[in-house]
């Protein structure tokens, strides 16, 4: 903790019971001490700002109220998680937020009991919560409360849809809070709506409704099989008085609400009030992302995770950047609008990324022709099948990571109907302090198996542009994925002229007799470091081999390096079982060669998180990691 920070109530809490022993006229304070914290430390070490400002009224209200951790709060999206973290005895090491060994950006059951589930991907809480509420009534643990909280985003995502389905007929006792922050679900209609919140949360309406439900069942009028048509009713009736009917009460689940999500004290008390209500229940809260911090409040998508910043001033602390390489998302985003401009027929889709992926710059050139369909992965490739099959050429853009929601629709609805789809995955490989739930590492391995699929990945910025052009031009071949990683290039001069790349031809990078080395994507450039550093230090002659593609295969390549080397290394960016050195050994084998194959790769393991230096090193995937590999390959008789 900081000096200014000593003597404050934050302090003297370390876990909930702390906070729920904390006179009620206190709360306000905590949650001014913590908004202030988590500004604090991450002005100085980046993390996701604005979505963990505007839920800090409701992360106090719900450990004050639930008695957490037998009472289960599931977080969706753990970016609005970090007041969650310090209440919950990581304020100490909350300084550590997604360093190396330090404490992780998302909720992690095996960091904190109170950490109920992982959040790393949207739209999951509902799901979870429900499956734990349902095992809690199986066990006889009918006292333990589960919450979910879901953020406006991640309603857009079907799984939401399909929780919020099943939690509508199976018996269950879960309470769903909404965290809108001005996404219009279901706007204040004045003072009767504001009445409506009051009278419906409070426990006086409550037990008239349920006095109500018991005596009608008395009377042999209603039974349980049939209790849906009092709530039916009663919805009915609020829809009637506010001339709008309610998307979550379609459900046959009680809504109430929208109610100020920066308001503690009524938090805690409308939380108190409906807790332990029998059956599903929605509570929609209205807040601000960014709250408390105005540059945050103004520009909630660029305070989304900012960077270092002072804390002062507002103004974020940006990297030198005077004669950098561009970031690989950008040269995307600038290719695509020259593609674009040249083709109507181009068409750009993005599953929530628009900003992440540089798809801002195509809305900006041609908004008609871009489509952010929300965090929607499945619909997103679904959705450029239906447009590719009505002959638009839809570049569709998903984090590596995120497209593996969307398995199904790739196979399905893009690879078996061989239609002209550009899927471009960035964050591809691993991507850092993210971690394992972000990083991209799964993608050459999943996607192989796939008919009809071309999969490539640029060794550079000029690659990328051209693979891009190639993957626009090639119609006939049906869906053409590349895959990139997050950060920078290597080229300042990246805008060169576009040219086709043969489809599965990989080239030559550099001669050598003693071995080979076979590379695919821009880990090629640490190969090529690698390379240097051994032929420094011993007698060798080493060839490196840049695949490209990783389906189709070059198979007159593997043929030349068959027959020419005993020893080869296989390099990718992604994990070792299932793609690149996979699919070598698998050519090698068929084909009746016998060489001896070092494959590196990400292990099989879930790999934390750090900076991408940090881990690479960790994989033994950086320069130093693949020298090791290759002075141990030409070791082997």
């Amino acid at each position: 903790m900081t000096d200014q920070h000593h003597d404050t109530i934050l302090e003297s809490i370390d876990c909930p019971e702390d906070l729920r022993r904390l006179p009620a006229g206190q709360l306000k304070q905590v949650c001014e001490e913590l908004r202030r914290y988590i500004i604090d430390i991450l002005s100085v070490n980046p993390g996701h700002l604005a979505a963990s400002l505007g839920t800090v009224e409701l992360t106090v209200a719900l450990h004050r109220v639930f008695h957490t951790p037998y009472d289960r709060i599931v977080w969706d999206v753990g970016h609005q998680a970090y007041g969650h973290k310090i209440l919950t005895g990581r304020r100490e090491a909350f300084p550590t937020l997604r360093k190396f060994k330090g404490i992780s950006g998302f909720p992690k059951p095996e960091e904190s009991e109170y950490d109920a589930f992982i959040a790393g991907h949207a739209s999951t809480s509902i799901s979870a919560a429900l499956g734990m509420s349902v095992a809690s009534a199986l066990k006889n643990e009918s006292d333990r409360q589960v919450i979910a909280v879901i953020g406006d985003g991640a309603m857009t995502g079907g799984l939401a849809f399909e929780g919020l389905n099943n939690a509508s007929i199976n018996p269950n006792n879960l309470l769903i809070i909404l965290n809108d922050n001005n996404m219009a679900i279901d706007d204040c209609v004045g003072g009767l709506s504001q009445y409506l919140v009051q009278i419906t949360t409070s426990q006086a309406y409550n037990k008239m409704r349920y006095d109500l439900y018991r005596g009608l069942k008395r009377m042999k009028l209603i039974t349980d099989n049939r209790r849906g048509i009092i709530l039916r009713f009663n919805n009915s009736l609020k829809a009637l008085l506010t001339r709008q009917h309610n998307l979550f009460e379609g459900f046959s689940i009680r809504y109430f609400g929208p109610v100020d999500g920066h308001d503690v004290d009524h938090l805690v008390k409308v939380l108190h009030d409906i807790k332990d209500m029998q059956g599903p229940k929605l509570l929609h809260i209205k807040t601000q992302k960014g709250k408390g911090f105005k540059p945050a409040e103004e520009s909630a998508t660029e305070w989304h995770a900012p960077g270092r910043f002072d804390k002062e001033t507002g103004i974020r602390i940006q990297p030198e950047t005077l004669d950098a390489p561009q970031l690989y998302q950008d040269v995307f985003g600038h290719t695509l609008v020259e593609l674009a401009a040249a083709d109507e027929r181009i068409v750009g889709v993005t599953p929530a990324m628009p900003t992440g992926c540089s798809m801002t710059f195509m809305m900006k050139e041609f908004p008609a022709r871009t489509f952010d369909v929300g965090i929607a992965e499945g619909h997103a490739v679904t959705f450029s099948a239906g447009m590719a099959k009505e002959g638009l050429i839809p570049f569709c853009n998903v984090y590596s990571t995120f497209m593996q929601r969307a398995y199904d629709n790739v196979i399905h609805d893009a690879a078996l109907q061989k239609l002209h789809i550009v899927f471009c995955l960035d964050r591809a490989g691993l991507v850092g302090e993210d971690g394992a739930t972000h990083h991209g590492v799964f993608d050459l391995a999943y996607l192989r198996p796939i008919p009809n699929l071309t999969i490539a990945s640029p060794l550079n910025e000029w690659d990328l542009r051209n693979l891009m052009y190639t993957g626009y031009k090639e119609a006939e071949r049906g869906p053409f994925v590349i895959r990139y990683p997050k950060g920078k290039g290597e080229k300042k001069d990246w805008r060169n002229a576009l040219q086709l790349l043969p489809v599965g031809k990989g080239r030559m990078l550099r001669e050598g007799k003693d071995m080979a080395v076979l590379s695919i994507g821009p880990i090629g450039n640490e190969v090529i470091k690698a390379i240097d550093r051994v032929e420094e230090s011993r007698a060798a002659s080493i060839a490196h081999y840049d695949m490209i593609y990783l389906k189709p295969l070059d198979e007159e390549l593997l043929h030349v390096v068959g027959r020419r080397f005993s020893r080869i290394v296989t390099v990718e960016n992604g994990v070792i079982k299932g793609g690149l050195g996979s699919a070598v050994l698998e050519f090698m084998a068929d084909h009746g060669y016998r060489p001896f194959v070092k494959r590196v790769g990400v292990p099989d393991r879930f790999v934390e998180h750090g900076s991408i230096p940090e881990l690479t090193h960790l994989c033994g995937t950086d320069a130093d990691g693949i020298a090791d590999a290759i002075r141990n390959c030409l070791e082997y008789v």
